[in-house]
């Protein structure tokens, strides 16, 4: 956890302090920003490890910048709102935040939060679970039994398999394996996942790795 920063994205100074006091407690390095027009260009300069995102900001908001870092950058984002309502309608929208918050929080439940993120994306997935993609043969291996998948199928697992964990809606999964307008409906993406799952039972009858996220769509996690 040495040298990890964190990035406060957060317009209500006194908040923000404290949740940067919490952080320094825990032995992260932190920094804040106020305004959402600051946001991109201290994320450049900043390099962050995890980026912690208010929703409602002065001049650009939450979901821009999320949407915007998402462009070159697959940094841990926790989302925060003051209003539980905006929970179900981020977790629709393809935005690519790990996490959500709802305020007003315990400094020390986000902290946690920052922990189970980093620790998860710091560790290396082959470990966790066993599972082994092949890119170069379009192969899974899970402890020495092999499926193959079609190149579409490949593409879907590795974009869930990066970030054990993370939802992804089907809009985001479709712009994973597609890099094209085309229009491609959401039972596309659901048709693919049935075979994948079908394929990685064949290796691991024992164990589930995608797992459907109700009215948003799915992520991989063993369980």
């Amino acid at each position: 956890m040495v040298n990890q920063k964190v990035l406060i994205i957060e317009d209500e100074e006194k908040l923000a302090v404290i949740l940067g006091k919490y952080l320094a407690q825990a032995g992260y390095e932190f920094d804040i920003v106020m305004d959402g027009a600051d946001a991109l260009s201290r994320v450049r300069t900043f390099a962050p490890d995890i980026i912690l995102l208010d929703l409602m900001l002065p001049s650009v908001d939450g979901i821009e910048i999320c949407t915007q870092v998402r462009r070159d950058s697959e940094v841990p984002i926790i989302m925060t709102t003051a209003k539980v309502e905006e929970i179900d309608r981020l977790l629709g929208l393809e935005v690519g935040a790990d996490d959500y918050v709802c305020k007003p929080y315990s400094p020390k439940e986000v902290v946690a939060r920052v922990k189970a993120i980093l620790r998860r994306t710091n560790n290396t997935t082959p470990i966790q679970t066993g599972l082994v993609l092949e890119e170069d043969t379009l192969f899974v291996n899970y402890n020495g039994m092999r499926t193959d998948l079609t190149h579409v199928e490949f593409m879907l697992l590795q974009t869930m398999f990066k970030h054990p964990g993370r939802v992804y809606n089907r809009a985001r999964l479709m712009d994973s394996i597609y890099d094209d307008d085309r229009v491609v409906s959401d039972r596309t993406i659901d048709s693919h996942v049935k075979k994948i799952r079908k394929k990685l039972q064949d290796i691991a009858p024992d164990c589930e790795f995608i797992h459907s996220i109700y009215g948003v769509g799915y992520k991989f996690e063993v369980m």
